[in-house]
């Protein structure tokens, strides 16, 4: 057991304060995450500060029809919200699919995007791990690599997936993350949020010290989209992704007109299919056209030892997110 010190901040201003006092301090939310992490010792805190009383707990439409998230909304209250299920389907079906219920209850949404990644070489605490303890290598790369290691945006320093199902729909709709921190507030581009490994996979997010997540804002709505959530695992429930999909679009008859593509299970952050998007707008509803898009999602993807089988699933990911959406428009 390891004795920590807790403190209840009353104010985001409060929480930083009391964070930049110790760099061996973590905000404490729904501790779904934290606490396990501590209870097997790898992360290893002096101090909580507990903020989960800030009134950061509301879902808030704004003037120019952008959608407001508190830090502090649980997984649970989000997948249920009228707003999400009537204009970001996707994102609450991506909650849904995530953890039990208790979980989802107790977590939040700031702390859905913190998450730390599920390869048992960084859970084990005896592995060479990079994020872990830098410089010590990855096993994972020379050892079973097969659920939760990704094939895309990986390095020779880490290879494992991020963990987020919400993070994935959240990369397709788009958004931005407000934190607030010593030196004030500021946004970040949830494409800029999470960090490729690269030569420095210890370093997982844009966030700077003692930085707080306080909100995070949806982008308006695509007029007329459509929007499903396909994830495929080893069981139907509380596992995490293989493979999985996001998916919005506006159709036009048998014509796409707009779409947003992004994919989890098989990337080392939420994966957005920029150049899949592009060349999907304008082009039918077709089989054949499904199969080119799935493909160029996956391009540039590296297999591992027991993973390969992840390329040609993450295609079939996509290609029958597209085929559902379009059903009854395909040409």
């Amino acid at each position: 057991m390891r004795a920590l010190e807790y403190s209840r901040a009353s104010s985001a201003e409060q929480a930083i304060s009391i964070h930049a006092r110790d760099e061996a301090t973590a905000y404490l939310a729904g501790g779904t995450t934290l606490l396990d992490l501590v209870k097997i010792d790898i992360m290893q805190p002096d101090r909580v500060v507990d903020v989960h009383t800030l009134g950061l707990n509301q879902v808030e439409v704004l003037g120019d029809g952008r959608t407001r998230i508190g830090a502090m909304v649980t997984n649970t209250q989000l997948a249920h919200h009228p707003r999400i299920k009537s204009d970001y389907a996707v994102l609450s079906e991506a909650l849904l699919s995530g953890a039990t219920t208790q979980l989802r209850n107790k977590a939040t949404t700031a702390g859905n995007v913190m998450q730390r990644v599920r390869c048992n070489y960084f859970r084990d605490g005896l592995s060479a791990c990079n994020k872990r303890e830098p410089g010590s290598g990855c096993a994972a790369i020379g050892g079973h690599n097969r659920s939760v290691h990704a094939v895309l945006g990986t390095s020779d320093q880490c290879i494992a997936t991020h963990p987020s199902d919400m993070c994935v729909a959240m990369a397709a709709i788009g958004a931005t993350v407000q934190v607030q921190g010593p030196n004030g507030k500021r946004d970040i581009d949830f494409q800029d949020f999470h960090l490729l490994p690269g030569s420095t996979p210890w370093k997982e997010h844009a966030l700077q010290p003692d930085e707080l997540i306080t909100h995070i804002t949806l982008d308006k709505p695509l007029v007329g989209a459509k929007s499903a959530y396909l994830k495929l695992r080893d069981r139907a429930s509380y596992q995490f992704a293989l493979a999985s999909s996001a998916i919005i679009l506006v159709l036009d008859g048998k014509i796409i007109r707009d779409a947003r593509i992004a994919m989890g299970g098989v990337g080392t952050k939420p994966w957005r299919a920029v150049d899949a998007e592009r060349a999907l707008k304008g082009a039918a509803a077709t089989p054949e056209n499904f199969a080119k898009i799935a493909a160029l999602a996956l391009q540039g993807a590296v297999p591992y030892a027991h993973n390969a089988y992840k390329i040609p699933l993450g295609q079939q990911a996509i290609v029958r997110n597209l085929s559902t959406l379009t059903r009854g428009g395909v040409a």
